[in-house]
């Protein structure tokens, strides 16, 4: 049988090899950890990869299993290192308490035709066939997609191969569309799961999407802001915390349905938005996308049935789905560390207490300077580098399940994306400023 053992590193690339192996949960894999990075030096690279809990039938190809692998170290040791370690470290922590933290994710993404890109000294040029404009004999123009049909959404095919091909190895997206922007945007929604289990589900959703798209002459793009003057793509989580079969965020007696415990919750992730904004907008990309103007928040506020606030308290009175939405993330997170980061800013604030302020009722692209300092609120940061000067000062929330070489590894291999893109200029800054 040949297994392709599955893992990501820090920034959440998904790497992968194929053994042919008798027995998958007792055969185990050597890689070079000094060729991945952030994990080891080389004078030290030796890890191990094992089968533990999952195998999966590739629905392209027969005769091959998907395995996403645990990390171990060349000792047997779990490798502290290993993202899937903290999700699989929060599941513990939580059943210790007796809680289980439902989770789901609504991930968006663009299919276009291709994408060429070069860096040299005479040029800088970025090519993307773009699909469904008006100017590619489309009919959608900008910010104008959301939710329409057929022949106008001509990536309809693709986006339910996806479903088919995920329910084939086991996981029931609910839900999928075209999203707002034009140039094939969609967005599908997973099933709610435990944080380990949406963190695989995430890693093979990638894998399926990109293969789909392929197959139809397309290309997956996962970037947050590709497009100049349209919507980008997020990742909006879903969040809530369940015990004994009672949902612990609802509470009917209380405003809005909403829960002390949910209220606290809440309280945690905006108390830590900031620095939990490192691992949830983890890519200079990231921040092109938290701007005004494109449904993307920009403020740590939350809000009722609210989509320009970090946090939507969606507009259900069914203690079944209530719930939480975190809107800051989007497609390039690690997606262990990011849904456990989440949980774990949330437990953080029903630990302290913490109390949120008031829901905010109004627009919040449409606060003045004035009224945000009035109301108390806190922007998102303007960039990544702002992000990791904040998870440096503010991190011990994530401790229960993050060692301390986790967290400084992520950081400086974040550091080093800064500075290699800080050196590049984009063309924005030719038109800007070619006349000064």
């Amino acid at each position: 049988m040949i297994v392709k053992y599955l893992f990501t590193d820090l920034a959440g690339i998904v790497r992968g090899v194929e053994k042919n192996v008798n027995d998958p949960f007792r055969d185990r894999v050597f890689f070079d950890a000094s060729s991945v990075i952030g994990f080891e030096k080389i004078e030290n690279s030796d890890l191990m990869l094992r089968c533990v809990d999952n195998l999966y039938s590739f629905p392209f190809r027969s005769g091959i299993k998907y395995c996403i692998a645990n990390i171990f170290t060349s000792q047997g040791d779990r490798y502290v290192k290993d993202p899937r370690a903290v999700a699989e470290e929060l599941r513990k922590l939580l059943i210790e308490n007796g809680v289980e933290a439902r989770m789901g994710v609504e991930i968006e993404f663009f299919l276009v035709k291709y994408i060429m890109a070069s860096i040299d000294l005479s040029e800088q040029t970025v090519k993307i066939g773009v699909v469904e404009t008006p100017e590619t004999g489309g009919a959608i123009p900008v910010k104008k997609g959301y939710f329409l049909v057929e022949p106008l959404d001509t990536v309809r095919d693709v986006r339910l191969d996806i479903i088919h091909y995920m329910e084939l190895i086991g996981y029931n997206p609910v839900k999928s569309h075209h999203e707002v922007a034009t140039t094939g945007q969609v967005e599908v929604t997973s099933p709610a799961l435990d944080p380990v289990l949406l963190g695989d589900y995430t890693v093979l959703f990638k894998i399926i999407t990109r293969t789909v798209a392929g197959l139809h002459g397309f290309k997956a793009l996962f970037l947050p802001k590709p497009f100049y003057g349209d919507n980008g793509s997020g990742m909006h989580i879903h969040v809530s915390l369940w015990s004994n079969g009672e949902n612990l965020f609802y509470d009917p007696s209380e405003e809005y349905g909403l829960s002390r415990t949910a209220r606290y919750f809440i309280g945690g992730i905006l108390e830590h938005g900031r620095s939990l904004s490192a691992i949830v907008s983890p890519t200079v990309n990231s921040y092109r996308r938290l701007v005004p103007g494109y449904e993307a928040p920009t403020l740590l506020a939350w809000g009722l049935g609210n989509r320009s606030t970090a946090i939507r308290v969606p507009s259900t009175k069914n203690k079944g789905s209530f719930r939480i939405e975190y809107r800051p993330p989007d497609p390039l997170v690690n997606p262990y560390l990011a849904y456990t980061a989440i949980v774990l800013a949330g437990l953080d604030g029903i630990k302290k207490k913490i109390e949120p302020p008031p829901p905010l009722l109004k627009n919040a692209y449409k606060l003045s300077e004035s009224e945000i300092r009035e109301l108390g609120l806190r922007r998102l940061p303007r960039s990544l580098w702002e992000a990791l000067d904040e998870l440096e000062s503010d991190y011990e929330y994530l401790l229960p399940t993050f060692p301390n070489e986790l967290i400084e590894s992520y950081i400086e291999v974040k550091r080093g994306e800064c500075m290699r893109l800080q050196s590049v200029p984009s063309p924005a800054e030719f038109v800007e400023y070619m006349m000064y």
